[in-house]
């Protein structure tokens, strides 16, 4: 049996997704829904999905008789809430990616929603489902550490990948869009208490918006980086980041599909000219963090520390474990281990090859989770993906109580 998908929201996530499924091989996409005709017919022609199938918007989608036994929905996150509700009212078995919804009230929404229905639903923290993260998972399961007694997590958001995505971007701002930590770091609290196997009891934070902001504007410096004197030595150059993109199909797809979808020198130069990212980044309206760490405390005792920044590579995350029986230490391919009684050191390759990136794949991460996604619906059956709709939403809730302690410099209760 083919598994049947409708993909609503045909931007680089959409197609991602639609990707990884037919790759999987057993399944097809059969319906596509986005407002912009360009996305919607290129996404349509690479899947052959027949004109009639090919929709407008969500509610259009939503509005005929059930086309498909799953549905994908990678619409912009304030556009979350209503789809979900309405396609798991339907009955369709739900990929929404993340984060759940901008607010706690709009996610408790899906959640319930989700419930009632009974369907087969997973939210798209995609770091759950790569080959370092089982291999991680089970070293923990093993015993061999001991008792977890803190964890180190950093987030390594890539200085490029900053300006591209939270300071021009769609992700820049916090009334349009949410919170750094929500738009960017939920999966990681998400994979923190995944890899603790605990939910904490208490959280504190802090960040800010320390660089991207009028005040560091370099002097001499223009509003856009094509008309600009400073630009040749800024690191955050829009003209060296695009225009470097060509000829790489990967970096053409993202990070450069999103400023425009005329890969040529002439397409980018104009984009840049006249769009959103080709702005100073000393010059846009942007106010998220652009570093932030979180604390958690958990019921046992056992601490976590998460770094969110900037000021990176765009690499795999890093993480340390230690354990009271012993030491671990990941960067996102291999996981060294030290044991206390022996001394001995090991060094585990789990296998992954792919970046960190979205042109990349999250480490596997994609892949991984469509294919966790086919199986629990192919069996009717929560299990395959590892968590269930209350664990989506957990990870969510610290995140919105470590919004709040953040703002109001306190410790937050969960």
């Amino acid at each position: 049996m083919t598994l049947t998908i409708a993909v609503v929201g045909a931007g680089a996530r959409g197609q991602i997704y639609a990707r990884a499924a037919a790759a999987d091989g057993r399944a097809r996409i059969v319906a596509v829904a986005d407002p912009d005709p360009a996305r919607r017919a290129a996404l349509a022609t690479e899947h052959d999905v027949p004109e009639q199938s090919r929709f407008t918007g969500w509610a259009d989608l939503a509005a005929v008789p059930k086309l498909a036994d799953a549905v994908v929905i990678a619409t912009q996150d304030q556009l979350h809430v209503e789809p979900a509700v309405a396609f798991a009212e339907l009955g369709y078995a739900i990929l929404l990616e993340k984060p759940l919804a901008p607010t706690e009230r709009e996610a408790r929404r899906i959640v319930e929603a989700v419930d009632r229905s009974g369907v087969v639903f997973a939210i798209c923290h995609v770091l759950r489902y790569t080959a370092y993260t089982k291999a991680f998972k089970e070293l923990l399961g093993s015993g061999r550490l001991g008792s977890i007694s803190s964890v180190q997590h950093l987030e390594p958001v890539g200085w490029w990948h900053m300006a591209h995505s939270f300071v021009r971007g769609s992700w820049r701002n916090t009334v349009e869009a949410g919170p750094m930590l929500l738009t960017k770091s939920c999966h990681d609290i998400d994979w923190l208490l995944h890899l603790v196997g605990e939910e904490p009891v208490a959280v504190s934070s802090f960040g800010s918006l320390t660089h991207f902001r009028p005040e560091n504007r370099p002097k001499g410096a223009d509003t856009r980086c094509v008309s600009c004197a400073v630009e040749p030595s800024c690191p955050y150059s829009a003209t060296r980041l695009y225009l470097g993109c060509l000829g790489d199909p990967a970096r053409e797809f993202w990070p450069l599909g999103a400023v425009t979808s005329d890969a040529s020198t002439a397409g980018v130069m104009h984009a840049l000219e006249t769009g959103p990212y080709g702005r100073c980044v000393y010059d846009c309206d942007n106010d998220v963090v652009d570093q932030q760490v979180v604390t958690l405390e958990f019921a046992g005792g056992a601490t976590a520390t998460f770094t969110m920044t900037a000021f990176t590579p765009l690499e795999h995350r890093k993480t340390r474990v230690f354990g009271t029986h012993g030491f671990a230490e990941g960067d996102g391919r291999h996981i060294r281990i030290v044991d206390f009684v022996t001394g001995a050191e090991e060094t585990l390759d789990t296998g992954t090859n792919a970046g960190a990136s979205l042109a990349d794949g999250h480490g596997g991460g994609d892949a991984g989770l469509v294919r966790a996604f086919i199986d629990a619906v192919a069996a009717g059956d929560q299990a395959p993906l590892g968590a269930d709709p209350a664990g989506a939403l957990a990870g969510h809730l610290v995140v919105w109580a470590a919004e709040r302690a953040r703002e109001t410099r306190t410790v937050q209760a969960l």
